[in-house]
């Protein structure tokens, strides 16, 4: 429930792809902007929770969102997907001292809230949870006269595939994985990419937590249309670019 409420702030996530860090550690934003889209977190969509910097691209997240990616050898930011040395991530005071400097309303009962409050405010906001209980249940990315299937397999909660654990989504699957089988050297079938159309269910990746983390940032369900098989996405994919050409 929660990931498809944050589908609606996915214009957020855009615009925090656009942003340039200034000197100070400050977010450059368009002035339409919320203050609170400003000092969100480009991987939760949430306020930043302990902030920490990438050293080499600048680039902010939640202490807690970055930890993943520390955990592979060779990391690579995960907005601009870039290397850089897991080392040299620092904690961002800068951020951390303009959250506790500028209040928002929230987006619920519109009560102005201290941003570094925002978090735990809208987690006891009896508006904001309603707002999330009155999400419909599919929404289009863009109009279509499609009808919606009734078939559509299960690719928003997954089984570890080490442990048979269930009803975890992507991020749960990462940290469950990273937290219980990060040296477990067994060879296992991704099963975030056998749901998918084109998946094969008996590839074994050879280092899954390191594909998991590269591979599966942002949910397909965004991306894919589903109606359609791969062959029919192929032809779609070259009619597009000869058109361009």
């Amino acid at each position: 429930m929660m990931a498809m409420f944050r589908s609606f702030v996915s214009a957020t996530q855009l615009r925090q792809h656009h942003h340039h860090p200034q000197p100070n550690g400050a977010v450059a934003a368009a002035p339409s902007e919320s203050i609170e889209s400003q000092f969100s977190c480009p991987i939760c969509l949430e306020v930043y929770h302990k902030p920490v910097s990438i050293v080499s691209c600048a680039h902010t997240f939640c202490g807690e969102c970055l930890q993943p990616c520390l955990q592979v050898t060779s990391p690579l930011c995960p907005l601009c997907r870039m290397p850089f040395d897991p080392k040299k991530v620092d904690k961002s005071s800068s951020m951390e001292k303009q959250l506790s400097s500028y209040k928002a309303p929230c987006r619920g009962c519109s009560k102005k809230v201290t941003l570094v409050k925002m978090r735990s405010h809208i987690s006891s906001c009896t508006k904001v949870q309603e707002q999330m209980a009155n999400c419909p249940k599919f929404v289009p990315v863009v109009p279509t006269s499609q009808p919606i299937p009734s078939n559509i397999p299960n690719r928003s909660t997954f089984v570890c595939p080490y442990c048979g654990a269930r009803n975890l989504d992507q991020q749960e699957l990462v940290k469950h994985c990273m937290e219980n089988h990060r040296n477990d050297p067994n060879k296992v079938v991704c099963p975030v990419c056998s749901a998918m159309p084109w998946g094969d269910p008996s590839y074994k990746s050879s280092n899954f937590l390191q594909h998991l983390l590269h591979r599966h940032k942002f949910s397909y369900d965004t991306f894919v249309d589903y109606s359609i098989d791969e062959e029919a996405a192929l032809q779609a994919a070259l009619a597009l670019s000869l058109s361009e050409n």
